[in-house]
């Protein structure tokens, strides 16, 4: 598959086509990875305009479902809330290869497929 870059409302418009569907999403920041499943019903976006210091993001994107996480023990245990929140700023990265995104931020990288 060839590897697209995207701007955000690019990822958006294809992210979407996702909601009712089962995604997966993995995150590799440092030496932590964590996996979560979320039955996805909405794609959501908040701004942060009264953040207070610059480790709290700009932009939140929130995929908006129930679901579940790896735990360090390599079992689930439920979300702690209905939401999975990827903390967004200008200089976050995207790309979509056909059947996954890459989302690169300045903190983490994420993967996001479909559950198959």
């Amino acid at each position: 598959m060839t590897k697209q870059f995207l701007d955000v409302e690019q990822f958006n418009k294809l992210l979407q086509k996702w909601s009712r569907k089962q995604i997966k999403v993995a995150k590799q920041e440092l030496n932590d990875y964590d996996v979560a499943i979320i039955d996805l019903a909405t794609i959501t976006y908040e701004t942060n305009k009264h953040r207070m210091n610059d480790y709290e993001p700009l932009h939140t994107l929130q995929l908006n479902g129930s679901g579940k996480i790896e735990n360090a023990t390599k079992s689930y245990q439920q979300l702690p809330k209905s939401m999975y929140e990827i903390p967004l700023e200008d200089t976050s990265f995207y790309q979509f290869d056909g059947e996954r995104f890459a989302l690169v931020t300045d903190r983490a990288i994420y993967t996001i497929e479909v559950v198959k």
